[in-house]
């Protein structure tokens, strides 16, 4: 027995999910047909009202429903602070800490050469005009360390730093509440090398 061919274009569809291969689109296909085809309606309507809705906020480049975001208006954070990150949901992430109150830009991407992604997909200019814009006095880099995020990272910096800019890396090392028997040797060996003075 043939499968019906919009069933198979859902199937198909569902697997540009990450992490989603053929079985699994498979039974989420057949479980939104079969058992929750309201729920099916609103994932459908929500993916169309976040296409039409969503855009890139103008001066930090995440999503936005506005030109400007709700977190760019705002009064509260410290412009001269302009942290980088490669995704909304990193943004995300870095604001449960409330650790950080400056503003962001959000690359959505990361320098990846073997992907096809260098520097001008990820419309640097636009960060750069935001970091030189006289306002910043320090660009935290907060790309991941990944082989894709340190060539980011190291791209970014030599590109802010030829211009003048301030520019940070957040730092890595063993996590809050680790044990070190439970650490593995290359995040141990990045902890050793920036290690800093004990306060008094």
């Amino acid at each position: 027995m043939t499968t019906p061919s919009s069933l198979e274009s859902l199937i198909e569809a569902l697997r540009c999910l990450p992490g989603v291969g053929p079985k699994s689109a498979q039974r989420m296909a057949y479980h939104l047909m079969q058992h929750d085809r309201e729920g099916a309606q609103r994932l459908a309507g929500a993916l169309q009202l976040a296409l039409t809705a969503l855009r890139h906020c103008q001066r930090c480049n995440t999503f936005s429903e506005a030109e400007i975001c709700s977190r760019c208006q705002s009064s509260k954070r410290d412009p001269a602070l302009l942290c980088v990150v490669e995704t909304p949901v990193d943004m995300n992430m870095l604001e449960q800490t409330h650790a950080y109150a400056g503003l962001y830009y959000v690359l959505m991407g990361r320098v990846s050469p073997l992907d096809g992604v260098g520097p001008a997909e990820l419309r640097l200019e636009r960060l750069l005009a935001r970091a030189c814009d006289g306002v910043v006095r320090e660009v935290i880099i907060a790309t991941n360390y990944t082989n894709e995020g340190e060539a980011t990272a190291h791209y970014l910096g030599e590109m802010l730093r030829s211009r003048g800019v301030s520019v940070s890396r957040i730092a890595r090392g063993v996590p809050v509440g680790g044990e070190l028997e439970y650490v593995d040797a290359g995040t141990l060996a990045q902890a050793l090398r920036e290690r800093r003075p004990l306060a008094a």
